[in-house]
């Protein structure tokens, strides 16, 4: 006797072509090695390096294009900017891989996907210039995304968020930072001499979660400098972006092996930006396909 959970239309939404609701992909699209980025036009970037093309299918800042590279079956696809839409992307992918979508229930037989986000970040120290490769080895959540799932204190560094919430002096009231490791083995596979594996802020906004004053005055104007003189133990914070935390904490929970990888493209020390950093994008891209 079946007594499966069948999860229902609401929950799981399954679009007439039988295309999982937002991403628009069928199980059969999705490859089990898959690279992420924040920009559509991006997913373009990545895939014109395969050496073959199975599929591209777009909706909204959805882009995903999966195909071949040197012998490896590759997808490729676009999340836009925030941990809400990295929320959207794993729910999906994983349902893809795991979600019998046919019948509304979870696969007897787990499968596994490698998740790699590349992405562009602002360095917080000396040694993350603009132009390093820098990997998040810990992802420090400056959103709210895991504390809606059940479970995270297995995955969660607790005693760093401790040491967090006391060096920072927090006061942004009602926002509690969380810290999660990404996947050990991934990431050696991903990094060698030429990446850092560092310590990632994922903020939850651009501007102000990022320390950026334009005309509206910070909650706590010092926020920045408290966080590049933090410590914890030989720890110390490397650079911002905005996905890497949900991205680590939602693949740890499912089962998934998941990193981020940045290119540093803004000083926040220094005080530089580079806006014309192409160059540097491709050669991570480069490095991530050939180590996937």
């Amino acid at each position: 006797m079946n007594n499966k959970r069948i999860i229902p239309p609401s929950e799981l939404i399954i679009n007439e072509d039988g295309s999982v609701f937002h991403l628009h992909l069928r199980p059969e699209q999705l490859a089990d090695k898959v690279v992420l980025v924040g920009d559509p036009a991006r997913v373009d970037m990545v895939a014109s390096r395969f050496d073959r093309v199975e599929c591209s299918v777009s909706n909204r800042e959805f882009h995903t294009i999966t195909g071949w590279y040197q012998g490896k079956r590759i997808t490729v696809q676009s999340h836009g900017i925030g941990s809400d839409n990295i929320d959207i992307v794993l729910n999906e992918l994983d349902a893809l891989a795991n979600i019998d979508l046919k019948t509304r229930q979870i696969k007897d037989i787990f499968r596994q996907l490698t998740l790699v986000r590349v992405g562009t970040s602002g360095g917080l120290q000396e040694n993350t210039p603009i132009g390093a490769y820098v990997a998040a080895e810990r992802s420090i959540g400056f959103d709210g995304v895991m504390y809606f799932y059940d479970g995270t204190e297995k995955i969660r560094d607790l005693s760093f968020e401790q040491a967090l919430l006391q060096q920072l002096e927090w006061q942004i009231m009602g926002l509690k930072p969380y810290v999660i490791l990404s996947d050990r083995t991934l990431t050696e596979q991903i990094c060698g001499s030429d990446v850092l594996r560092g310590v990632t802020i994922a903020a939850n906004g651009f501007y102000g979660p990022q320390g950026r004053c334009l005309r509206l005055p910070l909650r706590d104007p010092q926020l920045n400098r408290k966080i590049q003189t933090f410590d914890y133990y030989g720890s110390r914070i490397t650079n911002y972006e905005m996905e890497s935390s949900s991205l680590a904490g939602l693949a740890a929970l499912m089962g998934h092996r998941a990193v981020t990888v940045c290119c540093i493209i803004a000083g926040r020390k220094s005080e530089q930006m580079n806006t014309a950093y192409k160059g540097s994008i491709e050669g991570l891209i480069d490095l991530v396909l050939a180590r996937i």
